[in-house]
């Protein structure tokens, strides 16, 4: 069954490794039938969190962020791709999810961390679940960290070496538990509808 599933990556740096990672698991979804869109922070270009896309009237939000609230809410599923600044989670990413609420709810989450470090965005994946749950998400247990990330994919955005191999084994058992997920909430939300 093809699901709608947003990748979700927020960093803002010029040198930017991890947007390779997003690029694959895009990728990756789309051999697999989904209907997937990668959904990039520094593309979208919302301002620092002042307004909520709640706390605009309706018709007056402006207009990336219109198109973002209803791309978020006809999504089956969302994949959090979460680099890991100084210990916690990317700002970039973080800002964006924070201008909305209830257009997240009700829908599973998978977090994919990484960092260029060793420990692969342990400590900003710990925190995104947290957070993500707080928003109404059902975060999957399992995950995905890569370490090195310069080093598990190539400029390509192909899996290289050892990290990029335990990347591939380690994304197709969370992508079989994500897609659980979805299958689930999508029948109850289905249920609800009648």
């Amino acid at each position: 069954m093809s699901h709608r599933i947003l990748v979700l990556y927020g960093s803002y740096r010029e040198a930017r490794i991890g947007i390779r990672l997003a690029r694959w698991i895009v990728a990756q979804l789309a051999t697999q039938g989904h209907d997937v869109e990668l959904i990039d922070a520094r593309d979208i270009g919302l301002p620092m969190l002042d307004k909520r896309y709640m706390d605009y009237p309706q018709g007056e939000a402006p207009a990336a962020m219109e198109s973002l609230a209803k791309k978020l809410r006809d999504a089956d599923g969302f994949l959090f791709v979460a680099g890991e600044y100084n210990w916690g989670m990317q700002p970039g990413l973080k800002n964006l999810t924070d201008h909305y609420l209830s257009e997240w709810a009700r829908r599973p989450a998978g977090i994919v961390s990484y960092s260029a470090g060793r420990l692969g965005g342990a400590r900003s994946n710990s925190i995104w679940h947290a957070t993500l749950t707080e928003m109404g998400m059902a975060v999957v247990p399992a995950t995905v960290t890569v370490a090195q990330i310069g080093q598990a994919l190539d400029e390509r955005d192909q899996p290289q070496g050892d990290g990029g191999a335990a990347l591939a084994r380690g994304f197709s058992r969370f992508t079989d538990e994500f897609m659980w997920w979805v299958d689930a909430v999508g029948a109850k939300r289905a249920s609800e509808q009648q």
